[in-house]
């Protein structure tokens, strides 16, 4: 699902660049699709297919920003821009590499812990649990998280990691409870995110705890998954961006695209709609690069990224996307909390 929904924004941005003239002179924009199955190795030997594409201008990165952390050098080495759309790992963009050929219109793990915190934490609640992913993702989050905590004088009541494919976290939960977590922070995709789910759910109703869970939920079948467990839980889910409710006029344009190219008819239909939506914009911001360097070489076209001007976009409007020492487009005042409506859609949480 969430590969898909890039491949759709992209899509669309894409149909639009086009039917404007294209880009450089009447050159048309092409979209080339490889699924690394969020396998590093799989990326890593994808990359250098890429790298060897005639006219290839950049590569979108998904959700799964551990799939590409081994392969950052490779991408340095053959100057290969990466675009990052989802995944919000830290050393996906603060690695090291100069120049470095890495932007993201995305969230940033150290701001998504900053931001989690700062909503989990009400008065009379200041004991937090951490459950974890076991990955670099994970291990990012839970930095950021006890960063964030220490910043207000406050550490983890207790953090508990999960494997891929733990179909069952009763103990973990069970463990956080007794260490005395009074809400949850859950770093989870969509397959152990649901198992989360329904572990907590199946705790005596006095026991259940608040969850704030990072969004990689969002990005699969995370709703059928969890299944009747998601109405007996009191789930927020970060995101970056929704299309429901949405008025302005640069949404409503992208509706009326995106309905027509995808069959759909509502903004609830989009699913997973942050990834469609970064997706859409990095694919802008991309074209805006290359008509500013005036070629598709590159290294010219990294430079370019540095330098663009305002853009409006669907997120926001970026003053710029860019700069010389900031590749993140996004900021922590683009952050939002959803929650699930009976019909498992998410829609930004009230105020």
């Amino acid at each position: 699902m969430a590969g898909e929904a890039v491949r759709r924004g992209a899509l669309l941005a894409i149909s639009e660049i086009n039917g404007q003239g294209g880009l450089l002179g009447g050159r048309k924009l092409e979209l080339v699709v490889r699924d690394h199955h969020g396998v590093p190795a799989r990326a890593e030997s994808q990359l250098p297919e890429l790298a060897d594409m005639p006219n290839l201008v950049a590569v979108l990165g998904g959700l799964h920003g551990a799939a590409f952390l081994t392969s950052l050098p490779y991408i340095h080495r053959r100057q290969l821009v990466f675009m990052g759309t989802w995944a919000s790992t830290k050393e996906l963009i603060d690695h090291g590499e100069t120049p470095s050929y890495t932007f993201r219109v995305s969230a940033q793990d150290s701001l998504v812990g900053e931001f989690l915190v700062s909503k989990a934490l009400k008065p009379g609640r200041t004991q937090l649990g951490l459950l974890l992913e076991r990955s670099a993702w994970g291990r990012s989050n839970e930095k950021a998280m006890s960063e964030a905590l220490a910043r207000r004088k406050l550490t983890p009541a207790g953090v508990q990691w999960f494997n891929w494919a733990d179909e069952n976290m009763d103990a973990q939960v069970a463990a956080l409870e007794r260490m005395g977590a009074q809400a949850i922070l859950l770093v989870a995709n969509a397959p152990e995110g649901s198992n989360a789910i329904k572990s907590m759910a199946r705790r005596p109703q006095d026991k259940r705890v608040p969850l704030y869970a990072h969004w990689g939920l969002s990005g699969g079948s995370f709703v059928a998954m969890a299944g009747p467990a998601l109405s007996e839980v009191e789930l927020s889910v970060f995101q970056t961006f929704s299309f429901v409710g949405a008025k302005d006029k640069r949404t409503q344009d992208f509706l009326t695209a995106y309905h027509q190219m995808f069959g759909t008819t509502r903004a609830e239909d989009i699913s997973a709609p942050v990834g469609t939506a970064h997706a859409y914009d990095a694919v802008w911001l991309l074209a805006l690069a290359i008509k500013k360097a005036g070629t598709t070489d590159r290294p010219k076209v990294r430079d370019a990224l540095e330098q663009l001007g305002p853009h409006k976009g669907l997120i926001r409007t970026y003053q710029p996307a860019f700069t010389p020492t900031r590749h993140e487009a996004l900021e922590l005042s683009d952050y939002q909390l959803t929650t699930f409506t009976s019909e498992g859609v998410l829609v930004p949480s009230a105020p």
